[in-house]
């Protein structure tokens, strides 16, 4: 068995991809973006905020957002994704763990998120109060290949980085 002192740190990745449809919001880190179609999904599609909780549940090895966020589950049915990372973020908790940082990358041909990477990040850290400065998000086009370079899908990539709070007196 690992002592605690020495488990302090731990990192996880996470990515999802959906297909863009119509008559859908296209919602990505928590964030509106005006667009004409939006993701597939059985929550609210939000490949941004999918990704970083596959992040924070491999990096705490509490398993992934469909083991967690079945998409058999009705209660799930176009759930605000947001809400989804509040449920990780309070088990995270419970578990003294805390988000060191965040390192998020979206894939996507169109439309161009220079214009909302900012409100992105705000959001990814306030939904899991932490610096504005530990969040960071890079959009990335596919040049072009495969279903996120014809445009029809987005796809995300996300690290987390976190970090086991001591017990006091430790």
């Amino acid at each position: 068995m690992i002592e605690e002192s020495k488990a302090e740190y731990r990192t996880g990745i996470g990515t999802d991809i959906h297909s863009m449809v119509a008559d859908r919001k296209l919602m990505l880190g928590g964030v509106y973006v005006p667009y004409p179609t939006g993701l597939a999904g059985h929550s609210d599609g939000d490949v941004a905020l999918h990704a970083v909780i596959d992040a924070l549940l491999g990096a705490t090895g509490m398993g992934d957002i469909g083991a967690l966020f079945p998409d058999t589950d009705p209660e799930w049915k176009d759930a605000d994704s947001k809400e989804l990372l509040f449920v990780v973020k309070e088990k995270l908790e419970e578990k003294r763990w805390e988000v060191v940082n965040i390192d998020l990358i979206i894939h996507a041909e169109q439309p161009r998120l220079e214009p909302v990477k900012g409100q992105i990040k705000r959001c990814i850290a306030g939904l899991l109060g932490m610096d504005f400065t530990a969040v960071n998000v890079k959009a990335k086009t596919n040049e072009g290949f495969g279903d996120v370079g014809a445009g029809e899908a987005i796809a995300a990539t996300a690290i987390a980085l976190l970090r086991m709070k001591r017990r006091r007196g430790l």
